[in-house]
C-alpha cells in the first residue's frame, strides 16, 4: 500500500535539505530539484525521447581519419558515432578522485597504449565495444568512448579497467581510511576497476557490496548480449528520468521526493528497496487536483528561470545569450545602488551573480564554453572571493566544470560538460521571422530596400518590367501607404511605370513578392 501524504497549503514550499518534485504527465515527465523551496535542477523527458548518452554499444568501425586522429563506428543510428583516439586510450582517473592502489605482488604493468596504436588495434570494419558520452548535437553524431563505466548507486564499475579510486569531496581522514578498507576486501574481478562516489560517506560496507553485486550482475548481462550478437547491436540502454533520478539524486540530504503518479512511486520504491529499504519511506505519493509543479511553485520559477535577463536578490541582473560555439553572461549592477560603498555593492552584486550563473547552467543544461562578464573589481581580493564562489557553488554540478580565475579584463572562462542539447534548444525552436537572432528589420528598412529594388527593375527599360505587382506584409503595406506613399508615386513618374501593392499576411515580414504583370513570371527579389 503507497503512502499518501497530506496536501500542504498552496505555495508551500517550505522544507529542511532538498526535495525532489516528480511531475508525469503522458507526453512528458519532469523532475525538479528544490533546496529550501528554490529550483536547484530542472530535467525533462518526453515519450519518444532517445537518451543515448550513458549508452552501451557493440559497434563496427567503418573508417579512420588520420588527419582528425578519429574513428567513425557504425552502432545503429541515423550517423555514426566518433571516436576519438584518446577516447580509445584506457583513462587515468580523473582529478577529484584519489587513486587506492590495490596491487599485490611483482607484477609488471602492462605496455601503455598509445594514440599512434589505436588504427592498429582497430583497424576498419573490427568490432568495438563503447559507451556513449556525448550525444548528437545538431548534425554531429554521438561521442563515445572505449573506457566503460557503469554507474551505480554507492559506486561506478569499470569493467575494462583495473584502476580503483575514491571521491575527494569525502574530506573526514578517517572515513577515507575506513573506505579504503572496505574496497581492499571487496571481491572485485581481476582486470575491473571500482571508483567510490561522494554518497559512499557514513555508508555500511554491505550496501557497497550490494551495489557492487548488482552492477556485476549488469556486466555480465551486456558481456552476454555482446558475445551472442553482431554489430551494430545496443547491449545496455541507459535507464530513463525515473530511474536515474533515484540513482544520481536520491542522496542523504533529499528530505523526501513527492510524485503525483501512483504508478510511478511504486517504482521508484522498488527501486530504492534493492539498495536501501529505510531510503523507501522518503518516496511519496501526491495526489492533488492541481498540477503539483504549481502546487510547490515550480512552474513559476521555471519560466523566470529561462527569461534572458535573470535578476538577483540584490537588484543586479544577468543576461544570458546562448549561441552555438559560446555562452555569454553578463553582468550588471540593475537597481542595486549601494549606500556610499561602491567596493561593497559591487562584490555584492557579483558574488550573488555567480551563484546564479551556476545555478542558471546547470537548470538550463548550457555546455561547451562560457564567458561570464563580472563588474570590474580593483581589490585581487574581491576577485579571488568570487572566483571561490563560482568554484563552491560549481562543485555539485553532475556535468564536469572548469573555472579559470578573472582576467585583467574581469572575464571568468569556463567549460561545462556538454552531454546534449541545452535545455532550450529542446525545448523551443527557433522563430520563423528572426530566425533565431532575436531581431527583424524595421518597416522603414524593409521600405528602403524594395524601393531600391524597384529602381533597378524600372530602369532596365523592358515592357515586361513597366508593370509590377509587389506583394508584401500587412506592416510593411501600412508603411509604404503613410510615410513613403509620395516616394513611390515619384518613382512611377521618373520611369514611367506602374506599381501595383497588395498585402498577404503569410509573407515574410522582411520578404517581398515581385511578379511582372505582363508575363507573370516571378522576378527574384
Amino acid at each position: 500500500m503507497i503512502k499518501r501524504l497530506r496536501k500542504p497549503r498552496s505555495g508551500d514550499t517550505s522544507s529542511e535539505g532538498y526535495k525532489i518534485i516528480v511531475s508525469v504527465e503522458k507526453i512528458e515527465t519532469r523532475v525538479a530539484q528544490l533546496k529550501e523551496g528554490r529550483l536547484e535542477d530542472y530535467t525533462i523527458e518526453r515519450v519518444g525521447d532517445e537518451n543515448v548518452v550513458g549508452s552501451i554499444f557493440k559497434g563496427r568501425v567503418k573508417n579512420i581519419e588520420q588527419g582528425l586522429k578519429a574513428m567513425f563506428v557504425d552502432i545503429g543510428t541515423e550517423k555514426n558515432a566518433f571516436l576519438h583516439f584518446w577516447d580509445a586510450i584506457p583513462a587515468a582517473l580523473e582529478d577529484g578522485l584519489e587513486a587506492i592502489s590495490r596491487k599485490k605482488g611483482g607484477k609488471k604493468p602492462p605496455k601503455r597504449i598509445q594514440s599512434k596504436d589505436i588504427p592498429s588495434i582497430y583497424p576498419v570494419g573490427s568490432e568495438v565495444l563503447i559507451q556513449v558520452s556525448k550525444g548528437p548535437i545538431g548534425n554531429k553524431g554521438p561521442r563515445v568512448t572505449t573506457n566503460i563505466s557503469l554507474p551505480g548507486r554507492y559506486m561506478v564499475l569499470m569493467p575494462l579497467n583495473d584502476q580503483f579510486g575514491i571521491s575527494r569531496r569525502i574530506e573526514d581522514p578517517k572515513e577515507r581510511q575506513r573506505l579504503r578498507k572496505i574496497t581492499e576486501k571487496m571481491d572485485v574481478p581481476e582486470g575491473m576497476g571500482v571508483i567510490l562516489r561522494t554518497v559512499c560517506q557514513g555508508q555500511r560496507a554491505r550496501y557497497l557490496i550490494r551495489d557492487l553485486n548488482m552492477l556485476l550482475d549488469q556486466w555480465y548481462e551486456i558481456d552476454e548480449l555482446r558475445e551472442n550478437n553482431k554489430a551494430p547491436v545496443c547491449v545496455f540502454q541507459e535507464p530513463d528520468l525515473v530511474e536515474r533520478t533515484v540513482r544520481d539524486f536520491l542522496t542523504d540530504e533529499v528530505a523526501e521526493v513527492l510524485c503525483d503518479d501512483e504508478e510511478t512511486v511504486g517504482r521508484m520504491q522498488d527501486l530504492v528497496g534493492k539498495i536501501s529499504r529505510r531510503s523507501k519511506k522518503r518516496v511519496n505519493y501526491f495526489p492533488t487536483k492541481q498540477p503539483i509543479f504549481e502546487r510547490f511553485n515550480v512552474e513559476r520559477q521555471i519560466i523566470n528561470a529561462f527569461d534572458r535577463q535573470v535578476w538577483l536578490p540584490c537588484g543586479g541582473y544577468i543576461v544570458i545569450d546562448e549561441t552555438e560555439a559560446l555562452i555569454s553572461i553578463d553582468v550588471n549592477t540593475g537597481r542595486n545602488k549601494g549606500k556610499g560603498n561602491v567596493d561593497k555593492m559591487i562584490l555584492q552584486t557579483n558574488l550573488e551573480a555567480a551563484e546564479e550563473v551556476a545555478r542558471q547552467l546547470r537548470l538550463r543544461n548550457i555546455g561547451g564554453l562560457i564567458v561570464v562578464d563580472f563588474i570590474d573589481m580593483k581589490s585581487r581580493k574581491d576577485q579571488m572571493a568570487v572566483y571561490r564562489r563560482m568554484r563552491e557553488r560549481t562543485d555539485d554540478d553532475k556535468a564536469k566544470t572548469q573555472v579559470l580565475q578573472l582576467s585583467q579584463l574581469g572575464l571568468m572562462e569556463m567549460t561545462r560538460q556538454r552531454l546534449n542539447d541545452s535545455l532550450s534548444m529542446s525545448m523551443y525552436n527557433p522563430c520563423p521571422v528572426c530566425e533565431g537572432s532575436g531581431r527583424i528589420k524595421s518597416a522603414e528598412s524593409i521600405s528602403v530596400e524594395l524601393q531600391r529594388r524597384l529602381t533597378d527593375l524600372l530602369q532596365r527599360s523592358r515592357d515586361d518590367l513597366s508593370d509590377l505587382i509587389i506583394v508584401v506584409h500587412p506592416e510593411i503595406m501600412q508603411r509604404l501607404k503613410t510615410e513613403d506613399s509620395e516616394h513611390l508615386v515619384d518613382l512611377e513618374r521618373r520611369h514611367r511605370g506602374r506599381l501595383t501593392f497588395r498585402s498577404d499576411p503569410a509573407q515574410h515580414r522582411e520578404d517581398f513578392t515581385i511578379t511582372s504583370a505582363e508575363t507573370g513570371r516571378k522576378i527574384k527579389a
